[in-house]
């Protein structure tokens, strides 16, 4: 069977998909697109992606897969729409004709397929954001990215499932000197340093560490956590459960229920909870974060800046945090912030509500991060890990400010 990933471009979820389709981000341990096809058995494999135009040349220089062209002589194909974190188990083993579609109320503006068996010329059309009339089931169970924090609505079951499939993978043994406590299994890939006096805690749920990750002196571990390759976890680091840290990262202090996308530094003391964090974001010493309100009310939020405030769904929700963003020493992220991409947030107000693309905010006011800057900033930090940005990358980036300052103007 030939299966498609595919990015229908459909909700609003900026900042998570501004550089990378939804289907590569990071919907827990692993991204949506490495699930999906872990997911698979039988003969399914993944033939190709689609995404939409505006970032089809970021994909092409990360990723050796056809895209948005479906493979010759098939008679039918499996579509996945990228926006569903989590399948179901037996995705592959469904009948060709089937469709299903999300639709959450009859009056459902952003209805959606979720997967459908189907033969070309159909995939075509659901490809080009037709829904079929025929042969469609209807789910009014949520299982599609609406919004950015409907990461949080999948996290906590996306992280266990791949938590689950990652322990069936044996690792070493644990070090001497380390402490541990529960009957989940801990996993350390070979290559992984883990420095004495660590604690695990695997009483609530396994913990992962990867190859080439370091836990350093004094760290207390708290499963189901997943610890990404090369990242480092600092000393005296308290890392809480359904905690997931891409690769490259640097976290210290206190972190609890969120999700690193990767290449991130959080090495300082200050507590983050409940939230997405994109990549090459920098958190001064001493931010914190709120990821509960006082009235232990839902937690209502805004995807943009122009938008409506809309209910979450979420009694717990700290911050969703867009690539390139920056923050000053002892910064206060209030609950439910969604902070766009390339943001540099240095005030002494608190961080309230939605933030811009490359909003500059200083005490002295707020206005743009002019792109020149922002660009020798972006690629001086990219710079100390090795990495210099893809022309296409680049390119994504202008595209973006330029909208941002359309947007800006009356």
């Amino acid at each position: 069977m030939r299966v498609i990933i595919y990015d229908d471009g459909l909700g609003k979820l900026a900042p998570l998909t501004d550089l990378r389709p939804v289907f590569s981000v990071r919907t827990g341990a692993m991204t949506t697109l490495v699930r999906i096809e872990e997911m698979l058995t039988g003969d399914a494999e993944i033939a190709g992606l689609f995404v939409p135009d505006a970032i089809k040349l970021v994909l092409e220089d990360a990723c050796d897969l056809p895209i948005n062209n479906l493979p010759n002589g098939i008679d039918s194909v499996l579509l996945i729409n990228g926006r569903c974190p989590i399948p179901p188990a037996d995705i592959t083993s469904i009948k060709p004709g089937t469709i299903l579609v999300e639709k959450l109320s009859d009056s459902d503006q952003e209805a959606a397929v979720v997967y459908a068996c189907v033969k070309p010329v159909v995939a075509m059309k659901i490809l080009a954001g037709e829904i079929p009339t025929e042969g469609v089931t209807y789910t009014d169970t949520q299982m599609l990215l609406r919004r950015p924090w409907d990461i949080r609505r999948f996290r906590d079951a996306a992280i266990n499932h791949d938590l689950e499939q990652l322990a069936k993978i044996p690792g070493t043994a644990l070090p001497n000197n380390v402490h541990h406590r529960g009957s989940h299994p801990v996993v350390i890939r070979s290559g992984a340093d883990i420095w004495p006096g660590v604690v695990f805690d695997s009483t609530q749920g396994p913990i992962v560490i990867a190859a080439g990750a370091t836990i350093r002196p004094g760290a207390i571990i708290a499963g189901p956590v997943f610890i990404g390759e090369d990242s480092t976890i600092m000393d005296r680091a308290h890392i809480k459960a359904h905690t997931a840290i891409g690769p490259r990262c640097k976290v210290g202090g206190e972190v609890g229920g969120t999700i690193f996308q990767g290449l991130t530094n959080k090495a300082h003391e200050g507590h983050l909870g409940d939230s997405w964090v994109g990549e090459w974001v920098n958190f001064g010493a001493g931010t914190n974060n709120s990821n509960l309100l006082n009235t232990y009310a839902e937690v209502i939020a805004k995807a943009t800046v122009r938008g409506s405030n809309e209910r979450t769904g979420q009694k717990f929700l700290g911050a969703i945090i867009g690539d390139h963003v920056k923050f000053a020493i002892s910064t206060r992220i209030m609950t439910g912030a969604v902070i766009h991409m390339g943001a540099m947030l240095a005030a002494t107000a608190p961080v309230v509500g939605c933030v811009g693309r490359f909003t500059w905010c200083t005490d002295t006011g707020t206005t743009a991060f002019r792109l020149p800057r922002f660009l020798d900033t972006a690629k001086a930090v990219m710079s100390r890990r090795g990495i210099e940005p893809s022309d296409a990358y680049l390119d994504r980036i202008k595209e973006l400010h330029t909208e941002a300052s359309e947007a800006s103007t009356p």
